[in-house]
């Protein structure tokens, strides 16, 4: 397992079909995937096609969504990182954990990380955030890691207004 960004108490490597287990568990869990606008995965079959869809983008784009885990431990806790969104030609960050670690500021740590890594490391110009209305939660996190809101609107054309926010390296910057 090759590290990708190291955080206090975090470890974030390329997700691979090692971990489909830990996936297909995160993945599976409805209130997990209450505010991600994707079905729940019904299968190992159908995890590890999914792993091997997205492992495609560490080749393609050199970042993607990163397994991650606590350090001490080596335990999975779930994923975050970015993906390119060619619809609207936008990289996103996004992050998902299971239950058992929310409210542990987790995803607050690791997307500094992340923001860091990609403004620094990749010199990505701009990141985006988008979470339904509902999901407070992670609306909180893109506040507190310095993102600021930039509007609602679809993120299918056909679908509900989401929370869209974006952040650049200078805006990410003034807030430290």
């Amino acid at each position: 397992m090759k590290t990708i960004i190291e955080t206090e108490r975090l470890v974030l490597s390329e997700i691979t079909t090692d971990i489909k287990e830990e996936m297909f568990l995160l993945h599976s869990d409805p209130e997990v995937q209450k505010y991600t606008g994707e079905p729940v995965i019904k299968s190992i079959e159908e995890m590890t096609r999914a792993i091997q869809i997205r492992s495609k983008n560490y080749k393609k784009f050199g970042y993607g969504r990163w397994a991650t885990f606590l350090k001490e431990e080596m335990q999975f806790v779930g994923w975050a990182g970015l993906a390119y969104l060619p619809e609207f030609d936008e990289i996103d960050i996004g992050y998902r954990f299971l239950p058992k670690f929310w409210g542990l500021g987790i995803a607050t740590e690791v997307s500094h990380a992340i923001l860091k890594y990609g403004f620094d490391t990749l010199k990505l110009k701009r990141i985006i955030a988008i979470a339904m209305k509902e999901n407070k939660a992670s609306i909180k996190v893109m506040e507190k890691i310095g993102m600021e809101f930039d509007k609602f609107a679809p993120y299918d054309p056909s679908g509900e207004d989401v929370v869209w926010y974006w952040c650049d390296k200078n805006l990410i910057t003034k807030t430290k």
